[in-house]
């Protein structure tokens, strides 16, 4: 059975990472933090971020750390 992965919103991933969502945004657009873009009406893009990239990146911050 394929696993579905949880995805998270911008909001929720600058929560967990204790940044603004605008931080958020510049690294997805910059190429630093992997998202998926879901298509939209609207003048701003909207993105989720995997749980799992997620997670990297927490585990990096708290080797780094």
């Amino acid at each position: 059975m394929e696993r579905i992965e949880e995805l998270l919103t911008v909001q929720e991933v600058a929560t967990r990472l204790r940044v603004n969502e605008a931080t958020v945004r510049r690294w997805i657009k910059s190429g630093a933090l992997e998202a998926i873009k879901l298509p939209h009406r609207g003048k701003r893009e909207i993105y989720r971020v995997r749980r799992t990239t997620l997670n990297s990146v927490l585990k990096y911050l708290d080797a780094s750390g």
